[in-house]
């Protein structure tokens, strides 16, 4: 198995992609770490993890500070000797026009998705550079496209390719690796986080349900992307058309996204 014995750090892990990730990494033969702010939640993973035969130990952490992600990395490190895989997966989506949207929202969205990420990177790739490991970014889709009613986190994710891409020249020469990961529509709980960063477990996900990814395919074709050390790589079909129509076609695309925009 590709990952047996390696040690795998994921922030965001407690939902979604991360927690999906991490089931698929552990049916590797992988040592996870896993982070996230939900403590709880993320203790319910490490003992289903362990139970089904895997390894993996919470390091609860908030991304937005950057000591705390420090301390967390240092922690692993301690634990294990060692680290062969980051994955900055920790985020939220602020939504909203661009012309309603409040400076604490941009601030939210930015230090969250940038911000953090950019950190995460950071604290990990001196020990990544031993190893000549991994360092993968989740992006989205939503880097490439036009985003009525969600432009803030557009942004943020354009700005999550242009740090996946001028690392790969930082790089270069290291042996340590950088994938940016850009998924189209996953079934994740992004959209039930509201802009003050609660949870509402019974909020509507606005996104086409027939066009929804299961969070368990979605995880396998990405740990495969990440086996394969791809710079870049977007799924799912309908991420592939629309990223292709905007690169080639942006009249195109421009008027689709029109019909997606969101009553005032």
């Amino acid at each position: 198995m590709k990952f047996t014995n390696q040690i795998i750090w994921i922030t965001g892990a407690s939902s979604g992609l991360g927690r999906a990730m991490a089931l698929a990494f552990a049916r590797q033969g992988a040592t996870l770490a896993l982070s996230a702010r939900r403590t709880e939640l993320l203790e319910s993973l490490v003992n289903e993890i362990d139970a089904q035969g895997g390894k993996a130990k919470a390091y609860p952490v908030d991304v937005t500070q950057e000591e705390n992600i420090q301390q967390c990395v240092q922690h692993i490190i301690t634990d294990f000797g060692k680290l062969d895989v980051a994955i900055a997966n920790a985020g939220a989506g602020v939504i909203g026009s661009i012309e309603k949207l409040s400076q604490t929202e941009w601030q939210r969205q930015l230090t969250l998705n940038v911000t953090g990420l950019a950190l995460t990177c950071k604290h990990a790739l001196p020990h990544l550079r031993k190893t000549k490991g991994q360092i993968v970014l989740l992006g989205s889709v939503a880097a490439f496209i036009p985003n009525p009613g969600v432009g803030a986190y557009g942004a943020s994710k354009a700005a999550v390719h242009s740090i996946g891409e001028t690392l790969q020249v930082e790089l270069a020469g290291s042996g340590v690796s950088c994938t940016t990961i850009h998924p189209g529509f996953v079934d994740s709980n992004i959209t039930r986080v509201d802009n003050d960063g609660n949870f509402n477990p019974d909020a509507k996900d606005p996104r086409p349900a027939n066009l929804m990814w299961p969070t368990e395919k979605a995880a396998r074709v990405m740990v495969n992307a990440i086996a394969k050390r791809k710079k870049v790589y977007v799924f799912t079909g309908h991420g592939k058309f629309m990223v292709t129509i905007a690169k080639y076609f942006p009249g195109i695309a421009r008027k689709m996204m029109a019909n997606l925009r969101p009553p005032e």
